[in-house]
C-alpha cells in the first residue's frame, strides 16, 4: 500500500510528525526550493498528499499534472498548527477519511469546500471507494446518487466495505457491484473493480511493445476482464532491461523475480517448458510470474496465452493487491548538480533527487545536495574512489533501489557519466540508466565573468593520472594554434604543481598579454571567488585544485563598467556585420 506523503517546510514544528504517525505516513521535511518538486513527485506517483504547505502554492504546484475526480491521489492541506484540514483534491478518492483520521489526531477541525452529496447526507460518499478499488464508471455516478438521495433502495453484490453502513435491500432498484469482470454500468448500476489481478509476462529478445500490448489487451478481453482490475505486471529479473516490458507499463507497478524464486511457483503453474527451463533457469515464466505477483493465495485464472514472440498470464489474488512482492527495475540516475548552489540546480535535477531511495557520491557532494534529502540512505566515499562509487551504485541498482550519483557540475563533463556507461558496458547489467545534466564550472564561470565563451572554446583536464601528460600537452597546443577559448579542470594539486605553468608556456606563444584570465573558485557556494587578470599578470599560486582557470582567445577583450568591475567577453563577430568592408 502506498504512503501518504506529509511534505512539511524544515523547520521546528512538530504537528507534521504527528500526523505521519496518525496515518502512518512518511514524513519529508522539505527546504523551500525542494518543495514544489516533491508535491509534483508525490502527486505523480500516486501517493496521498498532507502539507502545510500554503494552499496556493500547493495549487499552482500541482495544477499541471490534475487529471480526474477518480484519480488523482488526495490532497490535504492543514493550517500550520494543525487546527483546520482542509481536503483540496480526492474527497471521493480517500481525502475524506485521511481527513477524519487527522482530525482525531490532533483535535482539529476538517474544512470542507465541496464533496459529494452523498457523503453530506449519508455520511458515506458512494463513489469514496478505499486502496485497490476504483469505480468504473464514474459518468453514471451523478444520476445514481440522486435517485439513492432520493429513497430508491440500494443492493451491493461483492465486497463493499465502504458502504456497509448504508442501509440495503436484496431486489432493490440501484445495485453496486464490486468484481475484477469486464462489466458495464449504468445510472442505476455503480461498477466497482478491484485491484485483484496480476498479469505475468514474457517474450523473447526484441519484441515490439505493440506485439505485448496487444497480447494483454486481448487476453483479459476474451477472459471478460477488466483492465482496470490489474494491479501489477511481472517478469522474470532476466527481462528487465527488455524494452517492450519495461515500457508497457509504469515502473510501480512493475515487478521482477528471480529464476529460483519462479520455481517456488512450480506447484500452481500448468504448462511447464523444458526448452524454458533450458534458457532462463525455470520451466515457466508467465505463469509463475503472474502467481508470484499475486501473493501466496493467488489462483492461476488464465494460463499461458501466447502470440508469435510474446506469453502472458493472469493470476487472481482473493484480495486486492496493495503491496507488489518482487523488486523493481533498478534505476542508476547519474545527476549533474551544478556548481553546488541549490538555486543553479535544475528542477529535473530536483525531481530525481527527491525520488531516489539512496544518494551515493563524494562526501562533499553529499553535502551540497543536503536541502534536497528526506529519508534517502547516504552511501559517502572519498575523493579518489570513482569506480568504487560507480560500482558501488551499479549493485544497490541491482537490488531494485532508485540511486542517484551525485556530480558537481556537469554529469557527463569529468564527471560519472561516462565512467557508468564503462561499467556497464565491461560488465553488462539490466538497470535502467538516466544521466542529468547541469552547469558546469565552465558556463558557470564565463556567465559571472560575462561572456567568454561567445565562440569556440574547448575544455581541457590537466589532471595526469588518467591521461599522460604527452596527450595533455598535444591537445594544448592545438587548442593555442586553433586559437580556442580553454578552460582548464584539474589545473593543480598538492602533487601536481607544473603543468598548469607548462601550459601557459604553450599558450603564451598565441596569446597576447592582454588575453583576459578568468580565475574562479568554488563556484556557487559561500566561498566563491572570481577576477579576471591579464594573461601577463597571471599567477599560478593563485590556483588550486577547486579552481577554474579560463584563458581567452586572441580575440576576447575585457573592460571596466561603471560599478567598478571588469568583465570580459569572446566577440562571434558581428562587428563584421556592422562595418562590411
Amino acid at each position: 500500500m502506498v504512503k501518504p506523503a506529509v511534505i512539511a517546510r524544515g523547520d521546528s514544528n512538530k504537528v507534521p510528525s504527528s500526523i505521519a504517525k496518525a496515518i502512518d505516513g512518511e514524513l519529508i521535511i522539505a527546504k523551500s526550493t525542494s518543495l514544489i518538486p516533491a508535491l509534483q513527485a508525490a502527486f505523480r506517483s500516486g501517493r496521498p498528499i498532507v502539507t502545510n504547505v500554503a494552499a496556493p502554492i500547493v495549487i499552482r504546484a500541482l495544477a499541471p499534472y490534475l487529471g480526474s475526480k477518480y484519480t488523482d491521489p488526495p490532497v490535504i492541506a492543514t493550517s500550520y498548527d494543525g487546527r483546520f484540514i482542509v481536503p483540496l483534491l480526492g474527497l471521493s478518492h480517500g481525502a475524506n477519511k485521511l481527513a477524519r483520521q487527522i482530525e482525531m489526531a490532533l483535535g482539529g477541525t476538517t474544512v470542507s469546500f465541496g464533496g459529494t452529496a452523498s457523503y453530506f447526507q449519508a455520511g458515506n460518499a458512494l463513489d469514496e471507494s478505499p486502496d485497490g478499488y476504483i469505480c468504473r464508471n464514474p459518468g453514471h455516478y451523478k444520476d445514481f446518487a440522486v435517485s439513492f438521495l432520493d429513497g430508491e433502495t440500494l443492493s451491493v453484490d461483492g465486497n463493499a466495505p465502504w458502504l456497509f453502513t448504508l442501509p440495503q435491500t436484496r431486489d432493490a432498484a440501484l445495485k453496486v457491484t464490486v468484481t475484477d469482470r469486464d462489466i458495464s454500468g449504468s445510472t442505476k448500476h455503480l461498477v466497482f473493480v478491484s485491484k485483484t489481478l496480476s498479469v505475468g509476462l514474457g517474450c523473447e529478445r526484441g519484441t515490439s511493445r505493440e506485439e505485448l500490448t496487444e497480447l494483454v489487451d486481448r487476453t483479459l478481453h476474451d477472459n471478460g476482464l477488466a483492465q482496470e482490475a490489474v494491479a501489477c505486471f511481472a517478469s522474470i529479473d532476466l527481462k528487465e532491461d527488455e524494452p517492450a516490458i519495461s515500457s508497457i507499463i509504469d515502473s510501480e507497478r512493475l515487478r521482477f523475480f528471480t529464476a529460483q524464486e519462479l520455481q517456488t511457483q512450480l506447484p500452481k503453474i500448468r504448462n511447464p517448458s523444458s526448452i524454458v527451463l533450458a534458457e532462463v533457469g525455470t520451466p515457466s515464466v508467465a505463469e509463475a510470474a503472474a502467481l508470484a505477483a499475486a501473493g501466496p493465495d493467488a489462483q492461476l485464472i488464465v494460463e499461458k496465452t501466447k502470440s508469435l514472440h510474446a506469453t502472458c498470464a493472469v493470476a487472481r489474488s482473493p484480495l486486492p493487491i496493495l503491496e507488489y512482492p518482487g523488486r523493481p527495475r533498478g534505476e542508476l540516475t547519474v545527476v549533474g548538480i551544478g556548481p553546488g548552489n541549490k538555486n543553479m540546480r535544475s528542477p529535473e535535477a530536483d525531481v530525481a533527487l527527491w525520488w531516489a531511495t539512496d544518494f551515493v557520491g563524494y562526501s562533499l557532494y553529499l553535502d551540497l545536495v543536503s536541502d534536497a534529502r528526506h529519508e534517502q540512505t547516504l552511501h559517502p566515499f572519498p575523493l579518489g574512489a570513482e569506480e568504487d562509487r560507480v560500482r558501488h551504485a551499479i549493485a544497490l541498482a541491482k537490488q531494485g533501489k532508485r540511486v542517484a550519483l551525485i556530480c558537481s557540475g556537469d554529469a557527463g563533463i569529468y564527471a560519472m557519466a561516462a565512467l557508468v556507461y564503462e561499467m556497464i558496458d565491461l560488465e553488462p547489467c539490466r538497470i535502467d540508466v538516466q544521466v542529468i545534466p547541469g552547469i558546469s564550472a565552465f558556463q558557470a564561470a564565463a556567465a559571472k565573468a560575462g561572456a567568454m565563451i561567445g565562440h569556440d572554446f574547448c575544455c581541457i583536464s590537466l589532471s595526469d593520472l588518467l591521461t599522460p601528460w604527452e596527450v595533455i600537452e598535444k591537445r594544448v597546443k592545438a587548442a593555442a594554434e586553433g586559437n580556442f577559448v580553454v578552460s582548464f579542470y584539474n589545473p593543480r594539486s598538492a602533487k601536481r604543481r607544473d603543468q598548469l605553468e607548462r601550459a601557459f608556456a604553450i599558450l603564451a606563444e598565441h596569446r597576447p598579454k592582454d588575453t583576459p584570465v578568468i580565475i574562479a573558485s568554488k563556484l556557487g557556494r559561500p566561498e566563491e571567488k572570481m577576477k579576471i587578470v591579464p594573461f601577463a599578470d597571471f599567477n599560478p599560486d593563485d590556483v588550486d585544485m577547486l579552481t577554474l582557470v579560463m584563458v581567452g582567445s586572441s580575440q576576447s577583450k575585457s573592460f571596466t563598467r561603471g560599478d567598478g568591475k571588469t568583465y570580459a567577453y569572446t566577440p562571434r563577430g558581428y562587428a563584421k556585420k556592422r562595418n562590411p568592408a
